[in-house]
């Protein structure tokens, strides 16, 4: 069994070296060429795929139907849910990173960005940052919408919905595709590898490369890597 991640391509925070979490940022030109090649990757190794998920960001929604364009698999079923959303950074979203650098000090953003239970500041009740403010979450339980997340906290969100929803897809045989995000994908990772707290700080996920799992019947790994040229 097979399980194909893919984290979006380059959006325009990520150019400008923005935090970015549950900011609906786009895909930049290169953004969209890392998704098309993603795609004829995924397509010269002849992968199929029954069923796909992504988040309700447009970015990695973007990239997952650039990649199902361009592997001729528009038609598949496509589930999108805001568990699968980047990390919330909380207070830090839309500032740039270099200038958070210079007010807070280097160690201090590298603790909020990197470790695994340290939350970044959160957002006030009332900030225009709020997601309880946009209408794609307003059939949500308000109380869950976070107000900043850390790693611990994006794989408590995420791992409910890969043990209910995800996980049975890839029992059932189908072959699954998730187009989301770095940190609900480096999440997903030490879930599935049990990688250790302190170790998951050190893992990357690249954007608009697919990383493949090949899983046992317990969806335990027996192997992994990107597909390259």
């Amino acid at each position: 069994m097979k399980i194909v991640f893919i984290r979006h391509g380059q959006s325009v925070f990520n150019q400008s070296n923005t935090f970015t979490g549950w900011e609906d940022a786009d895909l930049t030109e290169t953004g969209i060429e890392e998704a098309k090649r993603a795609g004829q990757l995924l397509q010269q190794h002849g992968m199929t795929f029954d069923i796909a998920f992504t988040s309700v960001l447009s970015r990695a929604i973007k990239t997952l139907y650039y990649v199902l364009e361009e592997t001729n698999q528009l038609w598949i079923p496509v589930h999108k849910t805001w568990r699968l959303n980047e990390r919330h950074y909380g207070a830090l979203q839309r500032l740039n990173k270099a200038e958070t650098v210079e007010k807070f000090g280097a160690e201090q953003v590298h603790r909020w960005r990197r470790s695994y239970d340290v939350l970044p500041p959160l957002l006030d009740p009332d900030d225009p940052r709020q997601a309880t403010k946009e209408r794609r979450y307003a059939m949500l339980d308000q109380k869950a919408i976070p107000s900043g997340e850390n790693l611990k906290l994006t794989l408590e969100r995420v791992t409910p919905y890969w043990m209910d929803v995800i996980a049975p897809q890839i029992k059932e045989g189908k072959h699954v595709i998730v187009a989301a995000h770095g940190n609900t994908i480096r999440a997903l990772v030490k879930h599935l590898e049990d990688i250790a707290d302190e170790a998951i700080v050190d893992v990357e996920i690249p954007t608009g490369i697919p990383l493949v799992y090949e899983l046992d019947e317990q969806l335990k790994p027996v192997d992994k890597y990107y597909l390259k040229k």
